[in-house]
């Protein structure tokens, strides 16, 4: 069976849900009414003393999250955007990824890297790579192209630029927010689950997450998490298989608390759909196919394995002077064989595909040090901070090209063709079975902040800089030569400013500067060996004014921004340079918590004007930013129904507006809305908490593209996914 229908979820979540309850049923004049168990976490995720951030009353996002070398701080006290994704809503929204949280952010919308199954985020308009995620704070440590959800507890969401918070990224995102997932910690009371999913595509997933703390004063914690997943999914043909492994370690005394995480991750997809090319001689936006067919070749695979690892240590100097430093590393293989797809003719869906094959491998090396403090010059209050980060990775690469094979084909009607033998109008870039160095990247920082509070506190100015660093090397494929290299350094300012007007509103305004790697220039079709030339470092420049409501229970914000960043084109000349600029206006209204005592809110919207200045081309002034549309929205909502103790119900609503797939905007993508509805039903089974989790995404099964672009200056689309439906059950043990 492929797929799991609408009717055969409800019966066996039915089926289920009366098995438990008949193992536990009395009459009804008798029947206790109990909470059900709950499992909280508050150990600290980062080995700091403030520890891991309450959950908002909801439980769906939390009341702060980390704001880089700031530390963690509550919504109320910091002059930026923060959002943090809980363990609770991932699970109840059957989330697998990164991107799959992300749906149900009103500021985000999940891209597709380019050439491969790499997870893009635009934010604000502007592009973040999964390279450029965040793990504990540190760049760039987890799987590069997937990351699954069983290997963190949190999903924060920095809005804006970030580079005195976080430091520049190591390849070219950061300008629109940041991403920072939490590691999971051992909570204060044990934990023993397990959990079994299963969906559409006869997709398994099967997974545990074990947790405990030792010593006299539960100073020491360890959890465990493992998981397993393999079958198909609800478009044709396509097949996954994950395997997945993480330790979580901490311990703490009265001054020092240190945590640490080792974690391993095989990924392999085979015959997933790839991207959507619009050639030259598209004149018009094809329909989107139907979300469950494939045009995939068959003999198409990408595999990823990663290693990673974390350490970090904070040490209490005094009673008001810490001092923190932490520790990370990569490794990771990757091997792909690829064949997107080229649209030449978008009425007939007529198109060609070619064998790209390529192998990669990671070496990443990252760690800061810093020390906080906290002193009172008479009636003002500083928390300051003193910080140094160093970053190092290594990429080498391998590629064989078979452009001189071309493969017709078709986006509604594909054909399957075997697998091609390379011809002599192969290119090759190194060796497939010993890729070789192409890229070193290396960036150093120091940096100094200092939160001063006024008028009893009421009044919070943060003032910041960061001097950073970047030396980027690019070696050239077979001779190993060094083709391009720059050495840059910037000093990045930064300056918020905080109005609590009252516990329940507070107003903020920031100025903070980005700083990422230039452009790269798209490579020469007739010879991937060419080695490109890398632009100087971006400085992008943001300015935002906003306020955030907190009821106790519901909570909000505004926010208005302004963001302007250098773009990159070919000149009259030939010349690849950067000339003129993006810039991103746009409003931002959110909400969360709850409603009433059954209901639960989380969702916004986002209204968004992004263009190209001063380019110098009259196709291109004034035009839209590809891939980003001007209006996006997602609601989401929970209920717990009446009656029926343990029994919850969701529905989401996510809109995305339409955007342009060239920067002249003469190919126009329709917007599209997706309905997901979902259940959840909690009960105890002979003292076990046992939980049933049910969800349909895109009820409607309506076909759309999802998203345009992912790469800079590039508008490949990607196909959304059909109806899918997922059941799973767990068990606290």
């Amino acid at each position: 069976m492929r797929a799991l229908t609408p009717v055969a979820l409800a019966a066996a979540l039915l089926c289920v849900a009366l098995a438990a309850k008949g193992q536990t049923s009395t009459p009804a004049a008798e029947t206790p009414v109990t909470a059900l168990p709950s499992v909280t976490v508050r150990a600290s995720a980062d080995a700091s003393a403030e520890g891991l951030s309450p959950a908002y009353p909801g439980g769906q996002v939390a009341r702060g999250g980390r704001a880089g070398i700031l530390g963690s701080r509550d919504q109320m006290d910091t002059p930026f955007s923060i959002v943090s994704y809980t363990n609770e809503l991932i699970q109840d929204r059957h989330a697998k990824s990164v991107g799959d949280v992300l749906q149900n952010d009103p500021t985000v919308r999940t891209a597709r890297g380019f050439g491969n199954f790499q997870e893009s985020y635009f934010i604000r308009g502007f592009l973040l790579g999964s390279d450029d995620v965040a793990f504990n704070g540190l760049y760039s440590l987890l799987p590069r192209q997937y990351i699954a959800t069983e290997l963190f507890e949190r999903v924060e969401v920095l809005r804006g630029a970030s580079t005195f918070l976080n430091g520049a990224n190591p390849n070219d995102g950061g300008i629109g927010g940041a991403i920072n997932l939490v590691p999971k910690r051992a909570p204060n009371e044990p934990l023993t689950r397990a959990t079994v999913t299963a969906g559409s595509g006869s997709q398994v997933n099967v997974s545990t997450d074990i947790a405990r703390r030792f010593g006299p004063d539960q100073s020491t914690g360890v959890r465990f998490n493992a998981a397993l997943r393999d079958g198909g999914s609800a478009v044709e043909d396509e097949k996954a298989k994950l395997a997945l492994l993480a330790l979580g370690l901490d311990w703490r005394s009265s001054d020092v608390r240190l945590s640490a995480d080792l974690g391993w991750q095989d990924n392999k997809l085979k015959r997933t759909r790839p991207n959507v090319t619009l050639t030259n001689a598209v004149t018009e936006v094809p329909d989107a196919p139907d979300g469950s067919s494939n045009f995939a070749q068959p003999w198409s695979y990408s595999n990823e394995r990663d290693l990673f690892g974390t350490l970090r240590g904070e040490v209490d100097l005094s009673s008001s002077v810490t001092a923190w430093g932490a520790y990370g590393l990569r490794r990771s293989d990757e091997a792909n064989s690829l064949a997107n797809l080229d649209v030449s003719d978008g009425r007939t869906g007529a198109a060609t595909t070619y064998r790209f094959d390529n192998t990669r491998e990671d070496k990443v090396d990252t760690g800061e040090i810093g020390v906080r403090g906290k002193l009172r010059t008479g009636p003002v209050g500083h928390e300051w901070v003193v910080s140094a980060s160093y970053f190092e990775g290594e990429q080498k690469n391998a590629f064989v090209w078979g452009g001189g094979n071309i493969l017709a084909t078709n986006l509604y009607t594909p054909r399957a063709w075997a697998r091609p033998d390379f011809t002599a109008g192969t290119v090759t870039g190194n060796d497939l079975h010993a890729p070789a160095l192409t890229l070193r990247t290396r960036l150093t920082s120091v940096a100094v902040g200092d939160t001063l509070a006024f008028a009893d506190d009421r009044v919070l100015l943060t003032l910041g800089l960061r001097h950073q660093k970047l030396d980027i090397t690019n070696y050239a494929y077979d001779t190993g030569a060094e083709s391009d290299r720059y050495r840059k350094s910037r000093t990045s300012p930064m300056a918020g400013l905080v109005y609590k007007a009252s516990k329940q509103l507070s107003f903020y305004g920031n100025y903070i500067e980005g700083l990422t790697q230039g452009d790269t220039e798209p490579n020469n079709d007739d010879d991937p060996t060419d080695q490109p030339k890398v632009l100087s470092p971006y400085v992008s420049k943001q300015k935002e004014l906003g306020l955030k409501y907190d009821s106790g229970r519901l909570g909000g914000g505004l926010a208005l921004f302004s963001t302007s960043k250098p773009r990159s084109l070919t000149n009259a000349d030939g010349v690849f340079t950067a000339e003129g600029e993006d810039r991103h206006r746009g409003v931002e209204v959110t909400v969360y918590g709850k409603a009433s005592s059954r209901l639960r809110l989380l969702g916004g919207m986002t209204w968004l004007d992004a263009k190209q200045r001063t380019t110098g081309v009259a196709d291109t002034e004034g035009k839209r930013v590809i891939g980003v549309p001007k209006f996006q929205a997602n609601l989401g909502a929970e209920w717990d129904v009446a009656g029926i103790t343990g029994l919850a119900v969701d529905g989401r609503v996510v809109h995305t507006g339409a955007s342009y797939a060239k920067s002249d905007n003469t190919l126009r993508v329709p917007g599209w809305t997706r309905l997901d509805v979902g259940a959840r039903y909690m009960t105890d089974v002979q003292g076990k908490l046992v939980t049933l989790r049910a969800r349909i995404d895109n009820l409607t099964d309506r076909s759309y593209w999802a998203s345009v672009g992912g790469y800079p200056e590039a508008g490949y689309l990607v196909v959304g996914a059909p109806r899918t439906f997922s059941l799973s059950a767990s068990v606290d043990f």
